[in-house]
């Protein structure tokens, strides 16, 4: 096969669209649940945005505000809930969720398949576990999914965002080895956030 990086800004366009165009991008992964080690199992479910039900995608919402709305709140940006709310209804959203065996929803990522700095990614916007079904392994295991995902569709990276301040987060990230990628703002931009990335290739 041709090195990627050889490759044509249409050939990963085109890579990107096939991902974007499947119903369900993980349908061959076998990702379909995950059994932590105390022997609990979360069911996983991919789903479009246009998929997902509205109280699928306000629990998203809630979740992400309460994990990370107080993080929101100490920096300059504020926590802007019409805005977080918005991004949860973008067409392109897609969403990997996690429910116990209640059936009840317990984690979610939300991600998009595109184009950065020209190279072909899969991009999480975010990435929630509900505390009572934390520290059991499931958020690794559905980032591990994701860059299966990416790995499947010929991505070249998967890439996440990070607040400054949320340091659990980041440290959680650094383990599976992320780190802070090119297009990451510079230290002279005074920005709230950071741009990890962890390559698919190879």
């Amino acid at each position: 096969m041709e090195n990627q990086d050889e490759l044509s800004i249409g050939t990963k366009q085109r890579f990107v669209e096939a991902a974007a165009r499947a119903k369900n991008p993980l349908d061959t992964l076998p990702y379909d649940k995950y059994t932590a080690p105390s022997g609990e199992e979360f069911k996983l479910i991919c789903r479009t945005k246009s998929d997902a039900d509205a109280k699928t995608i306000k629990w998203a919402f809630k979740l992400a505000e309460a994990n990370v709305g107080p993080y929101y709140k100490q920096l300059k940006m504020g926590w802007q809930p019409k805005i977080k709310s918005a991004e949860h209804k973008k067409n392109w959203a897609r969403y990997l969720v996690a429910q116990n065996d209640k059936k009840e929803n317990v984690a979610y990522c939300m991600f998009r398949f595109d184009m950065e700095n020209y190279d072909c990614v899969l991009y999480c916007y975010e990435m929630h576990v509900a505390a009572n079904s934390q520290r059991k392994g499931l958020g690794r295991f559905m980032m591990q999914t994701l860059e299966d995902c990416a790995r499947h569709w010929k991505l070249e990276k998967v890439m996440i965002t990070v607040l400054n301040n949320n340091e659990n987060s980041i440290s959680f990230y650094k383990k599976l080895g992320y780190s802070k990628d090119e297009t990451s703002p510079g230290v002279t931009e005074e920005a709230e956030y950071q741009i990890f990335s962890k390559s698919t290739l190879g």
